[in-house]
């Protein structure tokens, strides 16, 4: 068998993204309780250095679908038409779809804060979006976060058993990605980790199976809560773990970074 010259031919060239704080503010379950609309979550696009775990909140179904609908590389077309498309194509028949986060995280370069109001498009979509490209803020931001593996979300595990749509603490998860938006493009790595910390205070009160369930054998908070005592802040990759998201300025043990997709590198190889 002849060797992959790069880790994209075995992999796919597609980038991933990451979510930061703000998470679950896109679907409209959640935002349609939110006294301070829009609400915002941070969005990342990234390269695919690394064959990350499916099931783990790094939008690996989305991409699987994305690269049958396009085959290697994203259209040269309005990503937004790109976003609608997608989403459509990914959500159709499902009675729990998925938000759009996830293709717009993929799809749009850099740094994104989507910032949803359930008043327009029922939530569907964001209002509007913030994006930054500057390779300052991208290499800053590579250098801050780790990725540390815990595990896929388990066989049978969901997180929408068991709702407090609560709008004080929506309002709160909403804020959480106002300031971490903010806090990387001034690459404040305080402000970053505490808005970190502050969303998963917020999923732990809307929505308690997002880091505890029967079907999870990990002791998800305790674990979260290690990093957030010992560095800057961190929270979970997706609902049921997947990966710690460190915010750190010095190596995490067990943890490796990555490499963010911004300015015009939408189509790269």
């Amino acid at each position: 068998m002849e060797s992959a010259s790069s880790i994209t031919d075995v992999i796919g060239r597609f980038p991933f993204r990451m979510a930061f704080a703000g998470g679950w503010i896109d679907q409209p379950f959640i935002s349609q309780h939110n006294p301070a609309a829009p609400g915002s979550m941070v969005v990342v696009a990234i390269e695919p250095t690394n064959p990350f775990m499916a099931r783990s909140g790094m939008g690996t179904s989305t991409r699987r679908m994305a690269a049958e609908l396009w085959g290697n590389n994203v259209p040269d077309r309005d990503p937004l038409d790109l976003v609608q498309e997608l989403y459509e194509a990914e959500n159709q028949g499902k009675a729990e779809p998925s938000g759009s986060q996830d293709m717009i995280g993929m799809l749009y370069p850099g740094v994104n804060r989507l910032d949803f109001d359930y008043g327009y498009r029922g939530g569907l979509y964001p209002v509007h979006i913030e994006s930054n490209n500057e390779a300052d803020v991208a290499s800053w931001l590579e250098g801050v976060i780790y990725m540390v593996p815990v595990a896929p979300r388990p066989p049978g595990y969901t997180p929408l058993d068991e709702k407090n749509l609560d709008p004080v603490w929506i309002q709160r998860l909403g804020e959480t990605g106002q300031v971490c938006y903010d806090s990387i493009v001034n690459k404040d790595i305080k402000g970053l980790g505490e808005s970190m910390n502050e969303c998963m205070k917020c999923w732990e009160a809307i929505l308690p199976h997002t880091v505890r369930h029967p079907t999870i054998q990990i002791d998800l908070m305790g674990l979260v809560a290690y990093y957030q005592d010992h560095y800057e802040g961190a929270m979970f990759s997706g609902c049921g773990g997947g990966y710690i998201y460190v915010v750190s300025n010095q190596a995490v043990p067990g943890g490796f970074q990555v490499k963010v997709r911004h300015g015009e590198a939408r189509n790269a190889a």
